[in-house]
């Protein structure tokens, strides 16, 4: 990858065109790269079914949380965890170590222009996949149309700003390609877990619950299960997203201070 692909008039001239040139570039290399493709795309497919599996109703009784809306949920914040969280701390790193960013830096683009750039092929396949399986969740699971569908989109596109910016953080922590993953494992176990993507935080003691509620998902998590349970109250709501904007901004303050943009030594 070079920054040559940068060169023409609309990417000289504006944010949008810089971007849009880095993205179409990072697709082709996201292409390329087999494994974290098939985490990508094929991980947050698989993984609701196991949900299902393990999952009883007699677990959900009393949560107001049927098993149908619980694999809706799972299914997006999975594709929220791996194939937009996972798959960029992996893209960050490699690109870092093999000096792209640093030759980025050199041309026109800005530092944001970059991390944007890169990130878009793996946010745009995230949107997809949430678009995909929440429509195939509700055809299959018959959950009928959603009562609140703008919390549940509000709840995506928080999420994808999420997982964009703690990707940043975690690839900044991580010192090699090698480690990058095990470095994302931690956050992707404890959403998975404590989010309420496979099991509900209305299961938890409610001091416990309260603590969980603050990670960074569980909003994203609330907001997309209250947008088809339609019982999401507006505190709860606004709640939810001072959460989500708090994450977002704590995302943004480590990525200037502590991302790096050449090899660790």
């Amino acid at each position: 990858m070079s920054t040559t692909t940068l060169t023409t008039p609309a990417a000289r001239t504006t944010p949008a065109g810089r971007m849009t040139a880095l993205a179409r570039t990072e697709l082709t290399l996201l292409g390329r790269a087999k494994g974290t493709l098939v985490t990508a795309l094929i991980v947050p497919l698989i993984l609701p079914f196991s949900v299902q599996a393990t999952v009883k109703e007699s677990t959900l009784e009393g949560t107001g949380v049927n098993v149908g809306e619980l694999l809706l949920t799972a299914a997006v914040g999975f594709s929220l965890l791996f194939a937009v969280y996972s798959a960029l701390v992996t893209t960050f790193v490699v690109r870092r170590e093999e000096l792209v960013f640093k030759r980025l830096r050199t041309g026109e683009l800005r530092d944001q222009e970059i991390l944007a750039g890169a990130a878009l092929p793996a946010a745009l396949i995230g949107l997809l996949q949430c678009v995909v399986v929440t429509v195939g969740a509700t055809l299959l699971l018959d959950l009928g149309a959603p009562p609140a569908v703008y919390w549940a989109v509000l709840g995506v596109l928080l999420g994808l700003v999420i997982a964009v910016g703690l990707a940043a953080v975690t690839a900044g922590l991580s010192k090699t390609a090698e480690s990058a993953q095990v470095m994302a494992l931690p956050m992707v176990f404890v959403s998975m877990i404590g989010s309420g993507m496979t099991v509900p935080l209305e299961v938890f003691p409610d001091r416990l619950a309260s603590v969980l509620e603050l990670l960074p998902f569980s909003p994203v998590i609330t907001l997309v299960r209250g947008g088809w349970t339609g019982t999401l109250s507006t505190g709860d709501a606004l709640s939810a997203l001072a959460v989500a904007v708090a994450w977002i901004v704590v995302a943004v303050f480590a990525v200037r201070r502590w991302f790096r943009w050449e090899p660790r030594r």
